[in-house]
């Protein structure tokens, strides 16, 4: 092991402050592990709080263990398309009135479904027929039924209520986001008003209603057009993804692919919810000026009536050993740009926290290894990154180095530089300055990770959903200063070699004129 220098030290004190406490106690300031509250309910929704009384506000973190993962096959990008739809809102709220709604909306759904599998059933007679059909007389007044009853439910919409609530209430920070492992819901408040984010987040975990949903399919369609199909970078890690997972939902993008969207429907997405979406798959962090006693009995008369989503199943499908080097090239009128995969254990596995080491050692900051090569040095690259859980964490991921080429400079050129460079991690051990100052990067991330009270809820919520525990957080930085140069050699020669990699290249498409000139001067 190498020895902790006195600037080392430092930077252990300094995370130590963090993690503590501000209030006194008899034996000193406690840790985070004695500061946080844990508290379950009957119904198995995991609540985790932290008093941090410097401000009259609360950050709150609602985590449900929901992602990509869970799709099934014909109904991809179905976990994200319900996080927009949560937004709609419920029986009491973004509606003028439920009840004349419910009824328009139960037909709609109705129509909507009938309608599309007529189209469907159409188009496939048209194909193979080979030619494009023209709409039948029933699937033309099933348009214009399905028209008539979008613009009625429409009537009885509130736009963005719940949003507007929380912006009138002094909310700031009102997000979500939808993830390989989880799905997650954030807002930041004025501690008195949590009793209103209780009495809205419990409504809509217990009564969402799906309303706007085949304009919010329409939406979710055109993002993905956005940041997928007409995104060169998007494309090429949509592509290198499903290039690296064969087997494993991982390679599957969480967007979803173009044809499962506009198939989806509302009857699918009510189930979705049901099944995951209960308080048993729930994990809320609520960090801030907070009486956990006060706290804990609101839960319990919001959120504790209601009842648990039937046990989850689990994930059966494991992704089975590389043997060999993939690679795919993707064309798109854009500059080129490189994406190298190796597969890697999941969070939690020993040999997780070795690669936090390497993503320090080669990426992070001016000093790191590739930065300094390839964009510093020697100025192949424009940029250089790497990422140690992709495109998720509870299972077997990637560790990925992602570059772009300096012009005149080749991805074959930059491709070569960071082999060279993963060569040197198996075969140099790291020296003890460089070593001491990757030590000291990771500690000053996880301080910066834990400052703010929404990102501390954001690591408790989000560790005790991937890895069982909130105290994942703490016990981390203990894994990770048990990582010797020893280690970080036996984990790049054996993970970080050939057979295991996939890689991604951007290629510049050249335009058909041009190819054509060039046939010419060539004959």
């Amino acid at each position: 092991m190498i020895s902790i220098t006195r600037t080392r030290m430092v930077a252990v004190l300094i995370v130590g402050a963090v993690l503590a406490t501000t209030a006194p106690s008899h034996g000193g300031s406690p840790s985070l592990a004695d500061r946080v509250i844990e508290h379950k309910l009957a119904n198995g929704m995991t609540v985790l709080m932290v008093e941090r009384h410097q401000a009259p506000i609360v950050s709150l973190n609602m985590t449900f263990g929901v992602g990509g993962v869970n799709e099934q096959v014909g109904q991809t990008g179905l976990a994200h398309l319900y996080e927009h739809m949560a937004f709609k809102g419920t029986r009491t709220v973004g509606t003028r009135d439920y009840e004349k709604e419910q009824a328009v909306l139960a037909e709609l759904t109705r129509v909507g479904t009938e309608l599309e599998q007529r189209e469907r059933e159409e188009s496939a007679r048209g194909h193979m027929e080979g030619k494009a059909p023209a709409l039948s007389q029933p699937v033309q007044q099933l348009q214009r039924r399905f028209k008539e009853l979008q613009d009625k439910a429409g009537e009885y919409v509130v736009g963005n209520e719940m949003a507007l609530l929380y912006q009138r209430h002094g909310g700031v920070g009102l997000n979500a986001s939808t993830g390989k492992d989880i799905t997650r819901y954030v807002i930041s408040l004025p501690a008195n008003r949590l009793p209103l984010w209780a009495a809205l987040e419990s409504d809509r975990m217990a009564h969402p209603v799906l309303r706007e949903f085949y304009k919010e399919r329409g939406v979710v369609m055109e993002e993905r057009r956005l940041r997928t199909d007409d995104s060169p970078n998007g494309l090429l890690y949509e592509t290198f993804t499903s290039t690296a997972f064969q087997a494993h939902q991982y390679g599957v993008p969480t967007i979803g692919w173009g044809s499962d969207i506009l198939s989806l429907t509302p009857a699918a997405a009510e189930a979705f919810f049901k099944t995951y979406y209960g308080p048993n798959n729930a994990t809320v962090a609520i960090v801030g000026d907070i009486d956990p006693k006060e706290v804990i009995a609101l839960i319990e008369r919001t959120f504790g009536k209601i009842p648990a989503s039937p046990p989850l199943q689990t994930l059966v499908t494991d992704e089975p050993p590389q043997r060999g080097e993939r690679r795919v090239e993707i064309e798109f009128d854009a500059e080129p740009a490189l994406a190298i995969g190796y597969h890697k254990p999941a969070i939690g596995h020993p040999d997780d926290f070795v690669f936090d080491v390497i993503d320090e050692v080669l990426t992070e900051g001016v000093t790191s290894r590739l930065y300094s090569t390839l964009v510093r040095d020697k100025r192949l690259a424009a940029s250089v990154l790497s990422d140690t859980n992709y495109p998720g964490v509870r299972a077997p991921n990637l560790f990925v180095i992602a570059a772009t080429p300096l012009a005149p400079h080749t991805t074959t050129e930059v491709e070569t530089a960071i082999y060279e460079e993963l060569e040197r991690l198996r075969t140099e051990p790291i020296s003890a300055k460089e070593f001491e100052r990757v030590l000291n990067g990771l500690d000053a991330d996880l301080v910066r990770s834990l400052r703010s009270n929404s990102g501390l809820a954001s690591q408790l919520a989000f560790y005790h959903t991937v890895a069982g525990s909130w105290r994942y957080v703490v016990n981390a930085r203990d894994r990770i200063a048990a990582v010797t140069p020893a280690d970080v050699q036996r984990v790049a020669a054996q993970y970080l070699i050939k057979s295991n990699r996939t890689v991604g290249v951007l290629v510049k498409k050249v335009p058909e004129k041009k190819m054509a000139d060039a046939g010419e001067v060539m004959q």
